[in-house]
């Protein structure tokens, strides 16, 4: 009697190590989600906390970032794809700093690089901007 070899011979320890690196994989996944939602609450929270400010402004810059998905979708061959695009307005204020901020699409097609006007926000939220007369701004 003695030694008897394994059934599935080498194959033991390569699922033993397939485990592993699922493990390992399924908590970095997860730490990286709990990460991302601690900071997104932090955010949330500052702007709350920060006051809503009105300030004169000018539009300077717009742009725009398009994320594209694609999906091969099973054994029938379709192919389908989406994208969302995120929208970005840069203001300038009296001081001269310039401020970015995230916009819908609607408001973005209104606005025009050098409008005037009166921005209002809250920490790094944008709250609107209402366009003024150009002879009463930063005067």
């Amino acid at each position: 009697m003695g030694y008897s070899p394994s059934p599935f011979g080498g194959f033991e320890i390569m699922f033993s190590i397939v485990a592993v690196i699922i493990i390992i994989v399924f908590i970095f996944v997860f730490g990286t989600i709990i990460i991302s939602s601690i900071h997104g609450i932090k955010k949330w929270k500052r702007n709350n906390e920060s006051p809503i400010l009105t300030v004169d402004a000018t539009v300077v810059a717009k742009r725009s970032d398009v994320n594209y998905y694609h999906n091969n979708a099973g054994t029938d061959d379709m192919h389908h794809s989406s994208s969302s695009t995120t929208y970005y307005v840069t203001f300038e204020v009296a001081s001269g700093d310039r401020i970015e901020f995230v916009t819908i699409d609607t408001e973005y097609g209104l606005l025009v690089e050098h409008d005037m006007g009166k921005l209002t926000f809250q920490g790094t939220r944008y709250l609107g901007f209402v366009r003024g007369n150009r002879a009463n701004v930063f005067e």
